[in-house]
């Protein structure tokens, strides 16, 4: 079953970020040159002035802030959030360095259709500085994982892998930049398979092709 498209065949989505938008300037390639199904009706910030929003207003998309701070509880931010996201009536809702939790009402309210990647490969080192806590593990393999997003932290099932050796004279700096050039081949993978209807979230778990994924697709260099 193909995945909801906005009438020209590419899916409608919107790109939540708080940074300088490193994975969004590979959503934002794949929608140029085509090879990603896409249309993206907008990049929100919650920060304001970040390059993220540089980059959308590049490619001629919809730079939208909804500054965090001016709201006085989360309940109210996210509110006004999910109301500027339903107007624009995506079928897919991205986080690429959207750095704030979410309540699990809001991501129920987008169950099945909001994704994220995450620097480690889940379920290992959720949360945050997970280059230096792979370091201090003492592991030989890191990366990343996009996943579905549910209620509980970077635990929703996961879609794709990539990973990277952890070299002897690796620090946090040089592991997690080879972790990113592989989330920038990663994320737009698991979008186009999105948009192609190829993945799925039925109770809690990946379906891929029409089949239950058991365990996460696996991007070449993983052992």
């Amino acid at each position: 079953m193909a995945a909801v498209s906005d009438g020209s065949g590419k899916l409608p989505l919107v790109v939540l970020i708080s940074g300088r938008g490193s994975n969004l300037q590979a959503i934002l390639d794949g929608a140029r040159d085509g090879s990603l199904p896409i249309t993206i009706r907008a990049v929100i910030s919650n920060r304001p002035g970040v390059q993220g929003l540089d980059r959308a207003r590049q490619a001629a998309v919809p730079a939208l802030t909804l500054d965090h701070k001016v709201y006085s509880t989360r309940q109210d931010f996210e509110t006004a959030l999910r109301s500027t996201i339903d107007e624009l009536s995506p079928a897919l809702v991205i986080l690429a360095g959207f750095m704030r939790v979410l309540s699990p009402e809001f991501v129920m309210h987008y169950a099945g259709r909001m994704l994220n990647i995450h620097p480690s490969l889940l379920p290992k080192y959720r949360g945050l500085h997970t280059h230096e806590r792979a370091l201090g593990g003492g592991e030989r393999e890191h990366g990343a994982s996009v996943h579905f997003v549910t209620p509980e932290l970077d635990s929703g099932p996961v879609i794709v892998q990539a990973c990277v050796p952890v070299l002897p004279d690796d620090d946090p700096d040089s592991l997690a930049a080879r972790v990113l050039e592989q989330e920038h081949k990663i994320y737009p993978l698991a979008i186009r398979w999105f948009a192609e209807g190829r993945i799925v979230l039925r109770e809690q778990q990946v379906w891929f092709d029409g089949h239950l994924l058991s365990e996460p697709k696996r991007w070449p260099g993983c052992h």
